[in-house]
């Protein structure tokens, strides 16, 4: 499957021009959306190499949302998640490890706050039952 993107059309001279890409909350998007991206990328540049050369900047935090499909039982979404792709094996991983909005703010309580939301997703936060 591709991206319905014609090769004479402005998106693909677009296409053709960029030097990177960047997607944010990559997480929810479906697999095949980046495969998809990958062989349209391919085809428009004349060039096999992964994402047809162009550099693919991948945002977005897995303790998050996954890709929402209707109906879908929780393994089907699991599937469906970008790790679950044949390209996940070519990224490279980075973290960022300052929240620069909070940092920036001087706000002593907006970065504990910060802190405490990054411990839960970890699940290194007590949750009460109540």
């Amino acid at each position: 499957m591709q991206l319905n993107i014609s090769k004479c059309s402005g998106k693909a001279q677009v296409l053709k021009m960029c030097k990177a890409i960047v997607s944010d909350e990559c997480t929810i998007a479906h697999k095949r959306a980046l495969e998809a991206l990958d062989r349209t990328l391919q085809d428009i540049r004349g060039n096999s190499r992964l994402m047809g050369g162009v550099v693919l900047v991948l945002a977005g935090d897995f303790r998050q949302t996954l890709p929402v499909i209707p109906r879908a039982t929780p393994t089907d979404e699991l599937n469906a998640c970008l790790k679950a792709s044949y390209l996940w094996r070519h990224v490279r991983k980075m973290t960022l490890t300052t929240n620069m909005r909070v940092h920036l703010k001087g706000d002593l309580s907006a970065q504990s706050f910060a802190q405490q939301l990054l411990r839960l997703g970890d699940g290194d936060f007590p949750v009460s039952r109540y």
